[in-house]
């Protein structure tokens, strides 16, 4: 049975049921496998070909044995990858010689965070059920989380759900995913400030334990272990479509909160033949200038088509420092303050080198996203969003004369940002027929200011779990 620990070594171990309902560590780290499982060369070329549920059960069990059943697994990843508008889920397709897009946006809200997400909240609800529990989940989002989680957690019985995102900062269509809903459960807070705004308060609800306890707080951003364990599934069904595990594969990610970069990381830790993971940044670039220059330093976040990168705390490093370091959470503490007091830390050398021997990275520019976004309409007839556009622009800079396959992750649907797409291509990309009537429903919002004690007043109130007391 996996048990989980801290990436800062001061939280007690977990199962899986209770990392997922947990979140954030109570001493701040994030969790992560005691001991990482691994699938044999024969077990991952027996992936291929199956459907995307079944292969999502095989890359999962390792992570949930002994606490949730195959049966009611299968059960729920069925049901997640059912409410996905492409028969494959997450399709695979060529762009030029060595190079593939995973489109991970035919979710119901059209982005990759529906992936883990869909899933993620059946397996919650279900959990919860089966312990006669209630819990609030409180989500930063820049863009496209948020979305997600109204869609997967609407109208759950168990749960009570709210969403904090940067006012003013993310597109029309992003927030009316999150505003639109009317599902009684879900609460929309546009908050005076930056998405990094967002998550330190989270962080900070995370970290006043009296109140997590009385709102049995829990949380679905990626810091959430379910959620990397849940996007790891698609890294081997696109390796295994181009010849995995008897070639290595490429991938380049468009790199926020270094979640889903990550969950390429565990796959290849996992034994999938993964060669290199290439982070693609826009102009908030902290992580391309930290595997440049080996100093994590933090600047000011600057408003960009890509909104989803327009970060500069990215809380998944904190998962590789740990790996990378030989586990060492007094590092990774001292780290971490350094970060809190000073906005910066320096990585020790070795540190660094074995960070650089699974990744790298690049960042593209606005001028660049844009090249990008118009060259994928007039090379090839199709409109990608400008977060899938960074990452192009990076892999064919940066991966050019490469012989591995390099499989570009696309992120979003370039619906879900039309005023970008169109100011680059001079074509509008129009909504899903199934979407007809987001762009006119009433919004349910509510603006508040950036001020800790009174958002944890709020969530207090919409509590079920505090109101009642059902809670773990």
């Amino acid at each position: 049975m996996t048990t989980y620990l801290s990436t800062r070594g001061e939280a007690p171990r977990l199962r899986f049921c209770d990392v997922m309902l947990t979140g954030l560590a109570r001493d701040g780290g994030l969790y992560v496998p005691e001991v990482w499982p691994t699938m044999s060369a024969a077990a991952i070329a027996d992936l291929s070909g199956r459907p995307y549920w079944e292969v999502a059960v095989e890359v999962i069990r390792p992570f949930v044995a002994g606490e949730i059943s195959d049966a009611d697994l299968g059960r729920m990843a069925n049901e997640a990858y059912a409410t996905f508008r492409h028969p494959a889920v997450v399709p695979l397709r060529q762009s030029n010689t060595n190079q593939f897009v995973l489109e991970l946006f035919h979710g119901p809200t059209l982005a990759f965070k529906d992936v883990a997400m869909q899933l993620l909240a059946r397996l919650m609800d279900h959990v919860l059920a089966k312990r006669g529990e209630r819990t609030t989940i409180v989500v930063a989002t820049s863009g496209d989380t948020g979305g997600a989680a109204v869609d997967a957690f609407a109208g759950r019985d168990n749960v009570d759900l709210i969403v904090l995102f940067p006012n003013g900062r993310i597109s029309d269509v992003q927030r009316r995913m999150m505003t639109t809903t009317g599902a009684a459960n879900v609460h929309a807070l546009a908050v005076e400030g930056t998405f990094d705004d967002c998550q330190a308060l989270v962080k900070g609800m995370f970290n006043h334990h009296a109140f997590r306890d009385q709102v049995s707080l829990s949380g679905v951003n990626s810091i959430n272990w379910a959620r990397i364990v849940a996007q790891t599934v698609y890294y081997f069904t696109a390796a295994v479509a181009l010849g995995a595990p008897a070639r290595p594969i490429d991938f380049t990610v468009p790199t926020g909160n270094f979640g889903d970069i990550f969950a390429g990381y565990v796959a290849k830790r996992m034994g999938l033949p993964v060669r290199r993971l290439r982070v693609a940044a826009n102009i908030n670039d902290i992580l391309a200038r930290t595997l440049k220059t080996g100093i994590y330093e933090v600047r000011e976040v600057h408003a960009t088509q890509s909104p989803s990168m327009d970060i500069q705390v990215s809380s998944n490093f904190e998962r590789l420092l740990f790996e990378a370091s030989g586990r060492d959470s007094a590092l990774v503490r001292n780290l971490m303050a350094s970060l809190a007091q000073s906005g910066r830390f320096v990585l020790p050398d070795a540190l660094l080198a074995a960070i650089r021997n699974d990744f790298d990275a690049g960042r593209a520019d606005e001028t660049e996203c844009s090249a990008a976004i118009r060259a994928a309409w007039r090379e090839a007839g199709s409109l990608i969003d400008p977060h899938t556009a960074v990452a192009l622009a990076v892999a064919e800079r940066d991966n050019a004369d490469s012989k591995v396959p390099d499989v570009v992750l696309s992120t979003a649907h370039a619906a879900k940002f039309p005023d970008a797409v169109e100011a680059a291509s001079g074509m509008r990309p129009s909504l899903p027929a199934w979407l007809d009537g987001l762009m006119t429903r009433p919004e349910h919002i509510k603006v508040v200011a950036n001020d800790q004690t009174a958002i944890e007043q709020f969530v207090r109130s919409a509590s079920r779990a505090a109101k009642q007391g059902i809670h773990g």
